[in-house]
């Protein structure tokens, strides 16, 4: 194990790993200890008692972060003629169709989120190998499959980020950066884990959420208590 710095551990003294802390609390600890010269982004791990091999034990959704992300959302669109007009006014990245398809196909997948308007799908749909493994592709249940791509577009790039479990029932995502204060932190991580909360899949059972922590891109994580969520 590699040894620790002078800043990491005194970093790491800052939290008692065997204590679960209130929410407000552990966002204070894990702000503080975000002192890299860059904004690093506040993270969000969840456990939860699923397992999503079974269709009805999937976690999966979109959120809007009251806060917003404090990142910059790369979006492409598939749409054409005046649908894709609109998605350019607001403010999408890359607009196309069989050209878009095309480059990403050839390694073009630099994005966050991809949108597409119904009647593109056919086109969209030759991309499943290439933009499901990554989660990028649309589907009509998280919003990313809809005629009004300006909405979408503007979602996207306004605070709205997926959610999905993992294998082992571990759903992860960004709550905001740094440089936010720590109330607008709280209201991203209230809406986050309610937006988790309310998504839980019938086949859940018993207690849903085991375990909660937050964490800096460079420091220690810090275990929230998971009763405190109410699921």
């Amino acid at each position: 194990m590699a040894k620790l710095t002078k800043k990491q551990k005194a970093q790491v003294e800052t939290v008692d790993r065997d204590k679960l802390y209130a929410s407000d609390e552990a966002l204070k600890i894990v702000k503080g200890n975000a002192t890299s010269k860059f904004d690093e982004t506040i993270e969000i791990a969840l456990n939860l008692a699923v397992d999503p091999r079974h269709a009805d034990q999937m976690v999966r959704g979109v959120v809007s972060l009251p806060s917003g992300t404090g990142k910059d959302v790369r979006v492409a669109v598939f749409a054409k003629d005046a649908k894709a007009d609109e998605a350019k006014e607001a403010g999408a990245d890359t607009v196309g169709a069989e050209d878009l398809m095309e480059a990403m196909q050839g390694g073009d997948l630099n994005y966050d989120r991809v949108i597409a308007t119904p009647d593109m799908m056919g086109v969209v749909g030759r991309l499943g190998k290439v933009l499901g493994p990554k989660g990028l592709m649309p589907n009509p249940k998280l919003g990313t499959v809809t005629p009004d791509v300006a909405k979408a577009v503007q979602d996207a790039k306004g605070g709205q980020v997926e959610f999905r479990a993992e294998k082992a029932g571990i759903v992860h995502s960004t709550i905001g950066k740094a440089s936010f204060t720590e109330d607008d932190l709280k209201k991203n991580y209230d809406a986050f884990v309610g937006a988790i909360v309310k998504a839980r899949p019938s086949g859940a059972k018993g207690k849903y959420i085991k375990k909660i922590a937050i964490s800096s891109t460079m420091g220690p994580g810090v275990k929230v208590d998971p009763a405190e969520a109410g699921a």
